[in-house]
């Protein structure tokens, strides 16, 4: 693809998961709340499905989404992303650290390692010459950036308690877990749309437990 559709792609990748995440709190307090929020994800599934299973054609979706531009593609990354963002808002929601740090990781951390690695990524990993050293930085560097301050924004609206001096030391060992995993070279085998929010959570789960202290 061309440098500026696979940039789309990426912005796209980012802020859809950040947005969404911000948009949260805009739900009431109800017990159901987390149902409704799940509609977003639920009706993107499905309109990947419809499109990518070929029921119907949406040339500009597939573009913006896709990596070669074939609506199968439809059905691995971008159907994987929403489902990961269903089961998140579903099991975790805004209360727990686990959900908010996995979105954190797998929208902004995985997407600005594609970012800046195909702007600057010259220089390869040994073990894996699909990815690159400075891209693995940007996704250690900017995964943990945007976990500390979605949990700064959750805690200050009143939904989670950080204790800060414990809980930077934590984020660094969970972006440093997925970091890793990003840079595994199984991508053939597991899309990173999964692989790195299911280590995510299985990292924050031990680290946090249900609370971000």
């Amino acid at each position: 693809p061309r440098p500026t559709e696979s940039l789309s792609r990426k912005v796209v990748h980012v802020l859809s998961g950040v947005f969404f995440m911000a948009s949260w709190p805009l739900f009431s307090n109800s017990t159901s709340a987390r149902f409704f929020a799940a509609v977003v994800p639920f009706l993107n599934c499905v309109r990947l499905l419809t499109y990518g299973l070929g029921f119907y054609s949406d040339e500009a979706l597939v573009k913006s989404v896709t990596r070669e531009g074939k609506r199968e593609e439809l059905l691995r990354g971008p159907l994987y992303y929403v489902i990961v963002l269903l089961i998140i808002v579903l099991v975790f929601w805004r209360d727990s650290p686990i959900g908010i740090v996995s979105l954190s990781m797998m929208s902004g951390g995985d997407g600005f390692a594609d970012i800046v690695g195909r702007r600057f990524g010259s220089l390869k990993l040994p073990f894996n010459k699909k990815k690159s050293w400075v891209g693995s930085a940007a996704m250690f560097i900017s995964g943990f950036l945007l976990s500390a301050l979605m949990l700064s924004y959750f805690s200050w609206l009143g939904y989670i308690h950080v204790s800060w001096d414990q809980a930077l030391g934590k984020l660094v060992l969970v972006a440093l877990a997925a970091t890793v995993v990003e840079c595994i070279p199984v991508t053939d085998v597991v899309d990173d749309n999964i692989s790195v929010p299911l280590a995510t959570m299985l990292v924050a789960f031990l680290l946090f437990g249900n609370t971000a202290n």
